[in-house]
C-alpha cells in the first residue's frame, strides 16, 4: 500500500451516500411488489419460488456498481519509484602523514602511528565518492599512493605504514609540498590536504610557509593536525643491542603556530589531537566539513487502475439489466 494512492481522493466522500441509498431501497422495496389477498395459499405452496427473495440482488448489483464507479472517479493508481544518484561535486583529498620516529611515542595507544592508522582507515571508508591519495614524510617525503578511487589500495597503504622506511626527521614543508604537487593537476572542484605531524619542521629544503602559499594559490584547503599530548610522553630514544627500541620520557614539542598559519592561509582549520578519542573526533569533524554533493533523481511510473474498475462496474450493470429482463422479468 505504500506505493498506492488516489489522484482525487475527495470523490471517496460520495461513498457516504451508499448506506442511505441501501436504506431507502430496503425501506421502499415492498411498494415494488404486487400483492394479492386470498383466504388460503395451500394451492400455491408447491409452486412457491425463491426469486422474490433474490430480487434485492438486482439493487445490490446497482449499488456495488455505483460504489466502484465512485472509487474509479478517485483515480486509484500504483506508483513505481526508481532513484538514481549522481555525484555533482567530487573532492580530491591527499593525506600527508608524518612517519618519523616520534610517531612511535606512546601518549596515544598503542602509539601515535597505530592510532592514526585506525582512524584514517575509518575516514577513508566513509569517503565513498571521493578520490584519495597518501603522501608520507619524515626527513624526506614521497607519494605512497597517487590519488585514486580504489579504496582497497588506500586502506592497504594505510595499514602498511611504518617507521624506518625514510630518513628520520620532520620535513613538514616537503610533506606539504608533495601533497600540493599531487593536487596540482586535479580537475576536482574541491581539493583538500590533511596534514598531520607531531613535531617541529627540522629537515628538508622546502619552507612550509612557501608550500602553504602555493596551496593557497591553487585553491587547495589544508587541514592541519598536531598529534601528541600536552607535557611529557614516552618517546623512542635509542635501540638496544638486539634492535629493540628503548623509550624514555621527553617533552612534546609541536609547532602549533606554523600549523595554524598553514590552515589560516589556505582557509582550512587547525586541530590538536592529545589522545585517541580527540583524534577520532578530528577526523569525524573533517568528514562533516568536507561533504560531497550528491543529486538524487527520482523517476515515477504510474499504473492507473480506474479503467479496470469502470469496466467491472459496467459489467455489473449489464448483469443487473440481463437478470432484470430475463429471470426477474415477471417480478419487475
Amino acid at each position: 500500500m505504500a506505493n498506492f494512492e488516489f489522484t482525487n481522493p475527495k470523490f471517496l466522500w460520495l461513498l457516504l451516500i451508499i448506506p442511505f441509498l441501501a436504506f431507502w431501497f430496503f425501506k421502499s422495496r415492498k411498494k415494488d411488489q404486487a400483492t394479492l389477498k386470498i383466504s388460503s395459499i395451500k394451492a400455491f405452496k408447491k409452486q412457491a419460488s425463491i426469486l422474490p427473495k433474490l430480487k434485492p440482488i438486482l439493487y445490490g448489483l446497482r449499488l456495488l456498481a455505483l460504489s466502484i464507479l465512485i472509487i474509479a472517479l478517485a483515480q486509484p493508481r500504483n506508483i513505481a519509484v526508481t532513484t538514481k544518484s549522481k555525484t555533482t561535486r567530487g573532492i580530491d583529498i591527499v593525506m600527508a602523514i608524518d612517519v618519523s620516529g616520534s610517531m612511535l611515542a606512546q601518549d596515544l595507544k598503542p602509539n601515535r602511528l597505530e592510532a592514526l592508522k585506525k582512524v584514517a582507515e575509518r575516514f577513508v571508508n566513509e569517503r565513498t565518492n571521493d578520490r584519495i591519495g597518501i603522501v608520507v614524510y619524515a626527513g624526506e617525503s614521497f607519494t605512497q599512493t597517487p590519488i585514486t578511487t580504489d579504496k582497497r589500495i588506500i586502506i592497504n597503504t594505510i595499514q602498511n605504514l611504518q617507521w624506518g622506511d625514510l630518513e628520520d626527521g620532520t620535513a613538514i614543508g616537503m610533506g606539504l609540498g608533495s601533497a600540493v604537487n599531487r593536487l596540482m593537476d586535479s580537475k576536482a572542484k574541491s581539493k583538500v590536504i590533511i596534514l598531520l605531524t607531531d613535531g617541529v619542521n627540522n629537515r628538508g629544503f622546502v619552507d612550509p610557509r612557501t608550500a602553504a602559499e602555493l596551496a593557497k594559490n591553487l585553491g587547495i584547503k589544508v587541514y592541519t593536525i598536531g598529534i601528541g599530548t600536552n607535557g611529557m610522553a614516552l618517546f623512542p630514544v635509542a635501540k638496544d643491542p638486539n634492535g629493540q627500541l628503548r623509550f624514555d620520557y621527553a617533552k612534546v614539542e609541536i609547532d602549533e603556530a606554523l600549523l595554524k598559519y598553514i590552515a589560516l592561509q589556505t582557509e582550512g582549520k587547525y586541530f590538536r589531537a592529545t589522545d585517541n578519542k580527540s583524534l577520532e573526533a578530528i577526523y569525524e569533524e573533517i568528514n562533516k566539513l568536507e561533504t560531497t554533493k550528491i543529486e538524487a533523481f527520482k523517476y515515477y511510473n504510474y499504473s492507473e487502475k480506474y479503467r479496470m474498475l469502470v469496466l467491472f462496474a459496467g459489467l455489473l450493470l449489464l448483469i443487473e439489466v440481463f437478470l432484470r429482463q430475463t429471470i426477474f422479468r415477471s417480478l419487475v
